[in-house]
């Protein structure tokens, strides 16, 4: 099961008065972790758009378990939680350079026709992409 990552430096405007990552600042990284994901798996979410394809977030959690200052390294990993080849949930933790886990979420997408917001199968419209993430639910379920 591949489990991407990828390295954010905590900028100082990330941060809040109390020298804390801002929250919102969490669901950004979750999104260049899922791209980075998916060009690992080697796909192109902007070629999905290119192709009129939409994946809007309908649904998006985030539990903090330790803070993230300024100056420090945050590793994001990025998996397929669920798929079900119109819906796909991806998971999240982020971790210090320490291996300390700061944060943990998901995110749920569906993916939508972008001139109708009507959602399509991934199967239809994207054979290899569905192929990747059955591959990746088959693997998570053999855990």
């Amino acid at each position: 099961m591949l489990r991407s990552k990828t390295k954010v430096e905590v900028r100082y405007a990330e941060t809040d008065q109390m020298g804390v990552v801002y929250h919102a600042n969490y669901l950004v990284w979750f999104e260049l972790g899922r791209t980075a994901f998916i060009k690992d798996l080697g796909f192109s979410y902007a070629q999905m758009e290119e192709d009129g394809i939409l994946s809007p977030v309908t649904e998006i959690h985030a539990y903090y378990k330790k803070p993230l200052t300024y100056g420090q390294e945050a590793i994001v990993e990025t998996w397929v939680e669920e798929y079900t080849g119109v819906k796909v949930e991806y998971g999240y933790e982020i971790r210090n350079s320490k291996g300390e886990l700061c944060i943990t979420g998901s995110s749920t997408h569906v993916c939508v026709k972008k001139d109708s917001f009507r959602p399509v199968s991934m199967k239809k419209y994207f054979p290899e992409w569905h192929l990747a993430y059955e591959k990746e639910k088959k693997q998570k379920q053999e855990l």
